[in-house]
């Protein structure tokens, strides 16, 4: 006999199926090895103790302040430590329960039922512009054609184009220099049916350029405002196209001056509901969201925003990370923005493996084989 210590990262399903486990043998078992720490906050201090029984005769576990069981404060915060098996037992048994546990339950359900999806897309980007932060990602026109081709052998499944900076304390520009920037590679995908090899996406929030970018083919507007103009929603409704929702704090000019957040999470979760409930009522169907990485966020909040990815895939969409060459790099390992490809890569994965579907980059061909090893590794 010998024991191997396995990765918790191991897949489970794979593994005890070449154990030959029955079909509801590995559901069920495969269920028991998932654990997740949910932090619950703001909790009635009754609710916590009925939790703290319920969970405990399941065996999963609460963890509660001191006094809580002597209601010594009104709401307490606490942390849930389940099992996906545990949980689904335990939102079941709190839809019986007072003191706002049936609501609990809900939320409990929706973390249960959390589809991750098994594809990631690579999405490449292309700057039609003098002032974006990193100068290997500018070109025009002809030169833009060229990078686009190898982005696309590279493994690139979208691309990006913008025409405007949005790093911190970039210029504002006109529609019309925008439009003239970027009407040129515009009408050289449409005329060469580039379109038809990969997905493109406008990165925009002027209706004007998006309407000039989905009349040459594009299917995708991204937006750095999270659909503040109601005239770009309803031109992404119209044209049945897919919508980036990104969260910002502020604007470009003033974003990274102090940012703050109540809770970064549950401030962009609640900033997500909002906008989503306004698109939909547009009739924009297909949704992705952007947490916005390094837009009116500290390291703190980045970092925190991708270890917690999860946190978000209770909205139902897909989920798009951009950390690509960003500051918070620099600010955990100083090096100038040529040097921030081996940081990229590792906040990227990170987020592929807590939850995104999407990743916004630079460097195209080195994502595609990190993110062909980081597959091999997790299969």
């Amino acid at each position: 006999m010998h024991l191997e210590h396995l990765n918790t990262n191991t897949d489970v399903p794979k593994l005890l199926k070449n154990l030959g486990v029955d079909a509801g043998g590995v559901n069920i078992l495969t269920s028991k090895s998932q654990m997740h720490l949910i932090l619950v906050k703001d909790l009635h201090v009754g609710a916590a103790n009925i939790l703290k029984q319920d969970a405990l005769s399941i065996g999963a576990d609460l963890a509660v302040p001191r006094g809580t069981v002597l209601a010594k404060t009104p709401t307490v915060d606490c942390l849930l430590i389940a099992t996906t098996r545990e949980l689904q037992k335990l939102s079941k048994k709190e839809l019986a329960q007072p003191f706002g546990l049936k609501d609990l339950a809900k939320k409990l359900s929706e973390i249960v039922n959390i589809n991750r999806a098994k594809d990631v897309e690579i999405m490449g980007v292309i700057n039609a512009n003098d002032d974006s932060f990193f100068r290997g990602s500018r070109f025009s026109d002809t030169d833009a054609i060229g990078k686009i081709e190898t982005m696309i052998e590279d493994g690139a499944k979208v691309i990006d184009i913008g025409g405007v900076s949005s790093a911190p304390n970039s210029k504002t520009v006109s529609i019309s220099e925008e439009l003239e920037r970027v009407s040129g590679i515009y009408k050289l995908i449409y005329e060469q049916k580039l379109y038809e090899k990969v997905k493109f996406s406008a990165d925009t929030y002027e209706p004007e350029v998006a309407k000039m970018a989905l009349d040459s083919g594009f299917c995708i507007i991204n937006d750095i405002t999270g659909l503040a103009n109601d005239e770009l929603s309803k031109l992404i409704a119209s044209y049945d196209a897919q919508a980036v929702i990104m969260h910002m704090q502020g604007n470009p000019q003033t974003m990274q001056k102090n940012p703050e957040y109540e809770s970064v999470l549950d401030d962009i979760y609640s900033f997500f509901e909002t906008r989503l409930q306004k698109a939909e009522s547009f009739g924009v169907k297909d949704i992705v969201l952007d947490v916005g990485i390094g837009f009116g966020k500290t390291l703190e909040h980045n970092i925190s925003l991708i270890k917690n990815l999860e946190h978000f895939l209770t909205l139902g969409k897909a989920l798009l990370v951009g950390a690509s060459r960003k500051s918070m790099i620099n600010k955990i390992y100083p090096c100038e923005v040529d040097e921030r490809l081996a940081g990229s890569l590792e906040i990227h994965m990170e987020s592929v493996r807590n939850g995104a579907s999407i990743i916004r980059v630079h460097d195209v061909k080195e994502h595609a084989q990190a993110l062909a090893v980081h597959r091999a590794l997790n299969s």
